[in-house]
């Protein structure tokens, strides 16, 4: 039948403010008020005839509402009982009669009264079809709510299935379900009975939906919790099992435990699912079975490298430079080149760290440069010595089939370290050999490439770790035996030996420091004069470097600590004048250049490992059958300089006024003395081409002139290396002059300024002009 609007009825009444709760007429429900107002409405309402206008709050926290704060429509309700709780409360129980509508407020305290319209309905004529199944569409969207919430009982729907008026059917389902207050109210403010089905129907549907979409999310997250309740219960029954049979207890917390590290490394998603596999082999593997430990130590391996953890770079030029001058003296292409880095790291965050190769002889620094290097960048330093390294598996590891196998040593490196960017020495690289087991060279190759080191695959491992944050410095004595491609991918920054003068600002400055202090003297018990100091350099060490040196400074130390001791002495002074009772007989002599100038013997300028060194050639012409003799150990390449040399010599007979003859008449005997040391290479060519034309002409050569330079058969001379070494080296020989390859002009600005300005440099292109500098032609030579 359909619900008509009769009348409209005005009520005084008081009203009582609802915090989170709705009433509706056809409702019984109780609620507790506690509100001082509130409860005075009550008493008010009991007074008169029971009845009590409920207004729901817009906001529930609101605690002591304005009208503002209260909605305008909401429900007279009957007062069926009252009970006093304690603490003040009243418990009340209300019956919802019909909606109303506040028209007018009288009063605000002690308590809300308002002035209300009511409006009732009555049933007059029929209801029609559209409201007919609305109605029951209603009713089924209902059902369908029901058997989805599981929170509303299900014998509800026969008392709504009987409600025949669309209104109470409309307010009797609204009252059962749950929906937002908002909702609710709107549903109460449809005075109109159809359209307050068609109201309620629309939050049918759309909560309808929405407990589809949750009914999902909790099937799935149940699945989820159920396989993880039935892992615990299987690991329990295998915990059982295992302590039956006497296993291993704490196999299966261990695989928890090693779970949980690998969840918190974080790692991609193959190596993830690739630890995860072998984690779960654990448990399937008897624990007295020896694949067990392998996979164990597998495991420990992975989860304890940093793939993750790294240190903060610091970025402070300033302070960095001021590191690298304190550890070191000189060196100024090395911290510039580092000073160079670190500004454009500054700049560039991903700029990839560069792989420098520190070359030059022993004892120089090269290595504790690199710990300098990387205390100015705030990095950990670690070190690989690679002198005799024979095995591709020192630093690729060994695959894990092997019986004890464990990864390479870059790895071991840096999970020793335990950060992914430190600093990596990779010390003697020159000195990598190969055998059957091997070439540790070529395994370097992909180590030293920043292009292809970020996914660094160890044969340990088998996963691929990230090398491109470390800073790879490698050492080497000369790039000779280094191979092509693996140079290639280095920046080489040569260091050269020290001069003297930097040899003895070290020896001030830091070797005598510090040996005086690890010996327990101070400053004021030893004493070592300058002058002292510059004999130890030149007659008790012959070196590039300062490692000898800083021996004799321990020396010096030692033999004075033990006379302090013995003798009671408060202070020792060392001079020059006393060394020899502290160092012994001096160790070296310079070879100083000739007193007068000879035939047939010239100064030549060699390089060799601890630094340069001069050398005197001689050459004598014997009566013979054009045989040629050459002794001090020379090697291949020398000799063939040597024939080069006489070659040339041949070609310039007639310019040069020799007998033509002269390689079929006479031997010519080449010496370089010193026999016991080898000597190879190609830059004394024109040293022996000009001893020989000197022993041919029998013109002498100034006592005080050096060169260096290959000869080719046309007497070009051609550049060599070493340059500074052997100019030092002609330095503290006494020589004035050197001559050099025109070519070799842009390494003399490597060359100290003070030794510069003792000496006089010859730049030749030809053979001609050494002779023209080397020879002294007198009146009775003229040629």
């Amino acid at each position: 039948m359909e619900e008509k609007e009769t009348t409209t009825k005005t009520r005084t009444i008081p009203l009582i403010p609802l915090r989170g709760l709705t009433v509706f007429p056809y409702m019984v429900i109780h609620f507790d008020v506690g509100r001082e107002r509130s409860i005075n409405a009550l008493e008010e309402a009991m007074v008169y005839d029971q009845l009590i206008f409920l207004a729901s709050q817009k906001e529930a926290e609101v605690n002591a509402p304005t009208l503002e704060d209260i909605y305008e429509v909401g429900t007279i309700g009957k007062i069926k009982q009252m009970l006093k709780l304690p603490g003040d409360t009243i418990r009340v129980l209300v019956e919802g009669i019909s909606r109303a509508k506040i028209v007018e407020v009288l009063q605000e305290t002690p308590y809300f009264k308002v002035e209300v319209e009511e409006r009732s309905y009555s049933q007059e004529v029929e209801m029609g079809e559209e409201t007919e199944a609305l109605m029951r569409s209603v009713l089924d969207t209902f059902e369908e709510y029901v058997d989805i919430s599981n929170k509303i009982s299900p014998e509800i729907l026969l008392t709504v299935a009987e409600i025949e008026m669309p209104g109470r059917l409309a307010d009797t389902i609204a009252s059962n379900i749950f929906i937002k207050p908002l909702q609710k109210q709107e549903i109460l403010e449809a005075f109109d009975p159809v359209e307050r089905l068609e109201v309620l129907y629309k939050i049918l549907l759309e909560e309808i939906q929405i407990l589809e979409i949750e009914k999902k999310i909790n099937s799935r997250v149940k699945k989820q919790i159920n396989k993880v309740q039935k892992e615990y219960y299987l690991r329990e029954q295998l915990k059982a099992i295992q302590k039956e049979l006497g296993e291993d207890e704490g196999l299966v917390e261990e695989v928890a435990e090693y779970k949980e590290k690998l969840k918190k490394l974080k790692l991609p998603k193959d190596i993830h699912e690739k630890i995860e596999r072998e984690i779960d082999r654990l448990l399937r593997l008897s624990p007295a079975s020896a694949e067990t430990g392998v996979i164990r130590n597998y495991i420990d391996w992975i989860l304890n490298l940093p793939w993750k953890k790294e240190t903060k770079d610091s970025l402070d030029i300033k302070k960095s430079a001021d590191i690298l001058d304190e550890d070191h003296y000189g060196l100024k292409k090395v911290k510039e080149r580092i000073l160079e880095y670190l500004a454009i790291r500054q700049l560039s965050k991903s700029m990839k760290g560069p792989i420098l190769c520190l070359v030059g002889p022993p004892g120089v620094g090269k290595t504790s440069i690199a710990k300098s290097i990387a205390r100015s960048l705030n990095r950990k330093f670690v070190r690989m010595s690679l002198g005799g390294v024979r095995d591709e598996a020192e630093i690729r590891g060994h695959r894990r089939t092997y019986v004890g196998a464990i990864p390479g040593r870059i790895i071991s490196s840096i999970r020793q370290v335990g950060t992914k960017n430190p600093l990596f020495l990779l010390d003697e690289i020159d000195k990598l050999a190969s055998d059957f087991r091997g070439d540790p060279a070529s395994a370097l190759l992909e180590v030293l490439d920043p292009e292809q080191n970020h996914d660094f695959t160890d044969h340990f491992l088998e996963a691929p770790f990230n090398l491109s944050k470390v800073m790879f410095i490698t050492t080497a004595n000369t790039l000779d035996t280094i191979p092509r491609p693996l140079l290639d991918r280095m920046e080489v920054i040569r260091i050269a030996g020290y001069t003297e003068e930097e040899k003895l600002n070290i020896a001030k400055k830091y070797l005598l420091p510090k040996q005086i202090k690890e010996h327990g003297l101070t400053s004021e018990t030893l004493q070592v004069s300058e002058n002292a100091l510059i004999d130890t350099i030149n007659y008790y060490t012959r070196e590039s470097g300062v490692r000898n040196l800083e021996r004799q400074m321990a020396n010096l130390c030692r033999k004075a600590a033990k006379r302090m001791v013995e003798e009671e002495v408060k202070l020792i002074r060392i001079a020059p004048n006393n060394l020899k009772k502290y160092l012994g007989n001096p160790i070296y002599r310079y070879e100083m250049a000739n007193l007068k100038d000879e035939v047939g013997i010239v100064r030549g300028l060699a390089w060799t490992m601890v630094g340069g060194d001069t050398l005197s050639i001689e050459v004598t012409p014997m009566q013979g059958n054009g045989k040629q003799v050459l002794t001090g150990q020379l090697g291949d390449v020398m000799k063939e300089s040597a024939r080069a040399g006489i070659s040339y010599i041949r070609s310039k007979v007639e310019e040069l006024k020799i007998d033509p003859e002269f390689h079929n008449k006479k031997d010519i005997h080449i010496h370089i003395p010193e026999g016991a040391t080898p000597k190879d290479g190609p830059s004394a060519g024109i040293t022996m081409a000009t001893a020989v034309i000197s022993a041919l002409t029998e013109i002498p050569v100034y006592k005080d002139v050096a060169m260096t330079g290959e000869i080719t058969l046309r007497g070009r001379v051609l550049p060599v290396g070493g340059i500074k070494e052997k100019v030092l080296a002609a330095n503290r020989a006494g020589i004035n002059k050197v001559l050099l390859p025109m070519d070799n002009k842009r390494d003399i600005e490597e060359i100290p300024q003070n030794v510069k300005k003792k000496m006089e440099f010859v730049f030749v292109e030809h053979m001609d002009e050494v002779l023209e500098h080397a020879l002294k032609r007198g009146e009775n030579n003229e040629n």
